[in-house]
């Protein structure tokens, strides 16, 4: 079910890293949606199946990070 594939470990840490950071964040300002954000990006890697699906959700969960960035 679940392939480990170079890719897929490679863009696990990487999305899980920016999760944490977000979740670092969002702790210290107190701002429950990047907390929250990462966590998810912090989680998901373990529960995606290939890199296109690691990749995929690690992008979308990015856009909206960076969308509630600019708010």
């Amino acid at each position: 079910m679940f392939e480990f594939e170079t890719y897929n470990i490679v863009f696990g840490i990487l999305f899980s890293l920016i999760g944490f950071c977000a979740f670092w964040y969002g702790r210290k300002m107190e701002y429950w949606q990047p907390l929250a954000i990462g966590l998810a990006m912090m989680v998901y890697p373990y529960f995606t199946p290939n890199w296109m699906w690691t990749l995929g959700v690690g992008l979308l969960l990015s856009a909206v990070l960076w969308r509630h960035h600019d708010e």
